[in-house]
């Protein structure tokens, strides 16, 4: 688990990368990394370092932050789940499943990882098992529009297209207006499937 004070800034920053606002993603970074300063938490620091390198899509610099996040605390399920998706960005998969498992293993209540490795088994072509990881990440997060969407696509892929629809629909309806690009490929996506 990370440090409480981070976690709501943690999932803002993974907010604002979902929906590519690298802007306000790469301040609130540093929002987190000053405050992981002021109190002395080395394992945050490292948290927020790797958090900028991934941005700068500097993968193998953010690896090395995120072990050393891991060290420092090895029960930050973020900084396994990160991990993953650096690994991922690399084209590095043997080791991917581990990473998110032990993070799931340590954070269990941790609803990105959830969705993240099932993000990552629908792209390995495994629908069935990513929907069972997207809702365990619904029971943690009920209105996150981008796990519909992912849901939205393994439906997609099974052939299952009233259940597709169905869930691109429901994100359409909880994804921030602001999100336009994100919003017109949803449409586009529904569109395909009438």
């Amino acid at each position: 688990m990370n440090h409480p004070d981070f976690t709501q800034l943690r999932r803002l920053i993974d907010d604002a990368i979902t929906f590519n606002d690298l802007k306000q993603a790469k301040k609130l970074a540093l929002e987190g990394l000053n405050m992981a300063q002021e109190k002395e938490i080395l394992g945050e620091q490292m948290f927020f370092r790797a958090q900028f390198e991934i941005m700068d899509d500097h993968f193998e610099e953010a690896i090395k932050y995120l072990d050393k996040a891991i060290k420092y605390n090895s029960l930050d399920g973020a900084a396994f789940n990160d991990r993953a998706l650096c690994m991922i960005e690399l084209g590095v998969i043997d080791g991917v499943l581990k990473y998110f498992d032990k993070g799931i293993e340590v954070e269990p209540d941790y609803e990105t990882i959830y969705h993240n490795k099932g993000w990552f088994l629908n792209k390995l072509g495994q629908h069935r098992q990513a929907l069972d990881f997207f809702n365990k990440a619904l029971e943690f997060e009920p209105n996150r529009a981008v796990t519909y969407e992912n849901i939205g696509n393994a439906y997609e892929h099974l052939g299952r297209t009233d259940e597709a629809m169905a869930a691109y629909i429901k994100a359409l309806s909880l994804i921030d207006p602001s999100f336009e690009d994100i919003i017109k490929q949803i449409r586009c996506r529904i569109e395909q499937l009438s």
